[in-house]
């Protein structure tokens, strides 16, 4: 161990200036045992520092490192477990408990020995040593010994002292003067001890010799004890006279601290109270102005909007905790309360009578509107009923139930007044549209009674059939001349000289300006309604609110009302969006059946009319759903597009169903069938009312139909004509449908455009080879005799050596048609053709002009036929190509 402590404190502490003091070999309580040693140390320098340094062995070598190190004033416990019986296990309480088990009970003692002295020495602190042996632990001895004591202690502590720099310089002279001191050491060591003897000799002389100035000294140390001790007796003094000033001060600090105690009490209530007060004090005019303002008049209001702003902070402010237990804050809250309570309903009652009084004062407008197709203008009563607003807001924050109530009350009597002026401004409308009939019957547009308009209008569009003055031009199809169904047309004017065409545009002119009127009036009247309403009853339309999410809103009515304005906060609607909605539907709940009213009103009096009412209704439901895609308006004017386009397929449909229904005549030709005609009329119409529509998609679709119900018409009817040859039909409708498409260009039918022009080209070509079959029948039945045979595999040459197809029938044949036959009969089937084709159309020299190129194209094909089977026998026909083409111009000329 002795080494280890020499080697300890070459490498270790003589570097760091300190001094090994004791050691002692431990392993941690509990652990794998793992060795390393605890070093007492003390600092050679001043002031001196005591350590307790835990050393361990370097796991990559032989040499020692330092590893944690603790002060001794850190020491709190010092614990050796047991002092009777032998235990190596120790403890160490520093900043925690520290468990140790030593390799011997010896070094364990004489390690928490040299502790015990170290503090005694240096700190002179409270260090508990529990379950020590009182041997170990040392008597304190008295203060005037206290010194040698401890130097005592220090040298028994002191095994080891290392040599200083000048002890190693004379030791190093000493041995050099002795050569032989390495070589012989025991001759060294004598020497050594000889001059030892020597110099202690010559010390006791000298200190015998110096006896009187020790005594001199002695007598010097024991005056300085006396002052010493005079100078303690006067600290004594000084700390007793110190105690009592150190107690007064205690006295005086106390009071100063119950003072500034006191002080910070009284700013902390002060502090509470200018709160209670300042933010619970309402201001006299405030309550005055809740108890009696003025509720009529601009400035009243306004003094009324403060005071229940002002009183709305007093009751929302925020109490600090304990404020709600003071007697005067429940007292202030009841007051508020009462306050609250009693101008909350004063403003209900008011706004209730407000509410009337507007409605009434509303309707003694309705008079003057009753003849022209406006609706009341309600701006001034959105203006006046906006200066509550904020006090809505108020009522709708600290009392909702007489809010909701206010809503429910304004829904009901705006209801009313709306249905009264939407009924009369409707009424009004169709009046309008059926003031004129065919028969030029006027209905009168005076203010009426409300039942007698009722019933008027009952009477034009009840059950008991059309309306006398419709100009439906889809009623019944029935096959005849263009020149008949002008006279039938004509026979029903009775105003100068109009075409029925020209009265059906200035009907549907007439019926177009006053439906988009209607819409015009209606939208501004809904618009400004949804923003008023969203502004005085402080409901945002743009943004939902956080609430309970329910389906979607129902249709209003006495039932649902009442479901939504029951008492407490609202819970049925998920935003004040849906309140919004469901609010104008309430109000305008008449408006959507009015305008389907209207739509079949007007669906009745032509069926065409639901393509101005498409289209216009179309841009409406467009242009509302940009504003609000979810608004009332939006979702009203949407339905009604609904009932509106079912009309439009419902004319495209009786339409169709009518070409399907169509019976030809037997005895007349055909011509141009009706609902081809009609078919025309139709896209002009649609064309000019569709141009730059929204719903083009739905016109194209109804093309499509349309033109394949004409197709599969024309057909139909061609194949049931007895009086007018097939071709002659597919050729004129076929002809006028291309016509018809080419002029309008509608894009969507280039194809049917194109299928039309096909039919029209084949059915000529057909019905010219058929009819061209008539002036040379011989020749063309001997012609095809001849191609017969050559296409039995007989040589053309050889032909002519046929029995029945030799030169001189043929001769036979061509002389039965000279010149003066072959143009009377092109003069006869010219003038069959005219009888087949009508004049509407025109193609008699259209086709006259193909017969003529066929024609031509038979004679050369039989003269071509003739050069290559009759080779050589010169015969030619009697007349030529210019004959042909002088006899079809005279035959042209003299029709």
């Amino acid at each position: 161990m002795t080494a280890i402590k020499h080697a300890l404190q070459r490498d270790i502490f003589t570097p760091n200036d300190e001094r090994l003091l004791s050691i002692v070999n431990v392993c941690k309580a509990g652990k794998k045992k793992r060795n390393c040693f605890l070093c007492a140390t003390v600092t050679t320098e001043r002031p001196v520092q005591v350590n307790v340094v835990k050393v361990k062995k370097s796991d990559k070598g032989d040499f020692y490192k330092r590893q944690t190190a603790w002060a001794l004033r850190d020491l709190g416990v010092v614990d050796a477990k047991d002092a009777v019986k032998e235990n190596p296990e120790f403890d160490l309480h520093f900043d925690k408990v520290y468990k140790w088990v030593a390799s011997s009970t010896v070094e364990k003692n004489t390690f928490i020995s040299c502790i015990w002295k170290l503090n005694q020495r240096y700190l002179r602190k409270k260090i508990d040593f529990i379950n020590v042996s009182s041997q170990l632990l040392e008597e304190s001895v008295p203060s005037g010994e206290n010194q040698s004591v401890a130097g005592g202690d220090e040298e028994a502590v002191d095994e080891y002292q290392e040599l200083n720099a000048r002890e190693e310089q004379d030791i190093e002279i000493m041995m050099e003067g002795c050569e032989y001191a390495i070589s012989n050491a025991e001759a060294f060591a004598e020497k050594l001890s000889r001059e030892l003897q020597v110099l202690d000799g010559a010390n006791i002389q000298s200190i015998m010799a110096s006896e009187k100035q020790v005594n001199i000294l002695m007598k010097l140390l024991d005056e300085a004890l006396k002052e010493v001790d005079q100078i303690e007796l006067k600290l004594s003094s000084y700390e007793e006279m110190l105690q009592s000033v150190k107690e007064q001060m205690d006295q005086i600090s106390e009071s100063n601290h119950l003072i500034h105690l006191s002080n910070t009490n009284n700013v902390k209530l002060l502090s509470e109270i200018e709160f209670l007060v300042n933010h619970m004090d309402l201001a006299k005019g405030h309550i005055k102005a809740l108890q009696e303002g003025d509720l009529t008049s601009s400035r009243g209001i306004e003094a009324c909007t403060n005071a229940a702003d002002a009183l709305l902070q007093c009751m929302n402010v925020a109490l600090r905790p304990g404020h709600d237990m003071l007697h005067a804050v429940k007292q202030q809250q009841q007051r508020f309360s009462d306050l609250r309570e009693q101008f909350a309903r004063r403003l209900a009652s008011h706004l209730n009578s407000v509410f009337v009084q507007q409605g009434h004062d509303q309707s003694s407008t309705l008079a003057q509107h009753s003849v022209e197709l406006t609706l009341p203008n309600h701006h001034p009563f959105h203006r006046d009923l906006l200066r509550y607003a904020k006090l809505m807001e108020w009522l709708k924050n600290t009392d909702y139930g007489k809010y909701e109530g206010l809503t429910k009350n304004y829904m009901d009597y705006l209801s009313r007044l709306y249905e009264r002026e939407i009924k009369d401004f409707f009424e009004v409308a169709k009046i309008k549209m059926t003031g004129t009939t065919r028969e030029g019957k006027k209905f009168a547009t005076l203010p009426r009674k409300e039942s007698a308009v009722k019933q008027e209008t009952e009477s034009l569009h009840g059950s008991s059939g059309k309306l006398t003055g419709s100009t439906s031009s889809l009623n019944k199809l029935s096959v005849q001349s263009s020149g008949n169904r002008r006279s039938q047309s004509s026979s029903l004017l009775d105003m100068g000289n109009m075409s029925a065409s020209d009265l059906d545009v200035a009907d549907r002119t007439k019926f177009d300006k006053i439906f988009e009127q209607v819409l015009s009036e209606l939208e501004p009247l809904c618009l400004a309604e949804q923003d008023f309403i969203s502004k005085f009853f402080k409901l945002q339309q743009h943004q939902s609110i956080s609430g309970t999410t329910t389906n979607e809103a129902e249709e209003m009515d006495g039932g649902t009302s009442s479901r939504l304005y029951s008492s407490g906060v609202p819970q049925t609607i998920s935003s004040e969006k849906d309140m919004i909605r469901q609010m104008m539907t309430k109000i305008f709940r008449c408006t959507e059946p009015e305008l389907n009213n209207l739509i079949a009103l007007g669906d009745k009096i032509d069926s065409f009319n639901s393509l101005y009412m498409l289209v216009k209704m179309s841009h409406h439901v467009w242009t509302a759903q940009n504003v609000d895609p979810a608004s009332f308006l939006s979702t009203t004017l949407g339905n009604v597009l609904v009932t509106v386009k079912r009309n439009f397929d419902k004319c495209i449909s009786n339409q169709m169903k009518q070409m399907d229904e169509v019976k030809i005549s037997k005895k007349s030709k055909v011509g141009i069938l009706p609902f081809v005609a009609e078919f025309e009329e139709f896209a002009a119409l649609a064309e000019s009312i569709f141009k730059n529509a929204e719903r083009r998609g739905d016109l194209d679709k109804a093309y499509i139909k349309l033109i394949r119900a004409v197709f599969v018409s024309v057909e139909k009817v061609a194949n049931e004509s007895q009086k007018t040859p097939r071709d002659v039909v597919m050729m004129e409708n076929f002809h006028h449908i291309f016509a018809t498409l080419s002029r309008l260009k509608i894009s969507c039918l280039e194809a049917e455009k194109k299928e039309a022009k096909q039919k029209y080209t084949e059915h000529l070509q057909s019905y010219v080879i058929y009819s061209l079959g008539q002036p040379l029948e011989k020749l063309n039945h001997f012609f095809e005799g001849v191609e017969a045979r050559v296409a039995q595999g007989i040589r053309e040459e050889e032909v002519s050596y046929q029995l029945a197809f030799n030169k001189q029938e043929l001769r036979k044949v061509i002389k039965e048609y000279p010149g003066k036959e072959v143009k009377k009969g092109l003069d006869n089937l010219y003038k069959k053709v005219d009888k087949h084709l009508c004049e509407e159309e025109n193609l008699l020299q259209v086709v006259w002009h193909s017969m003529q190129d066929e024609f031509i194209r038979q004679y050369k094909h039989f003269e071509g036929l003739i050069a290559r089977c009759y080779p050589g026998s010169g015969i030619t026909m009697e007349f030529t190509i210019q004959d042909i083409l002088d006899y079809c111009s005279s035959i042209a000329q003299s029709h």
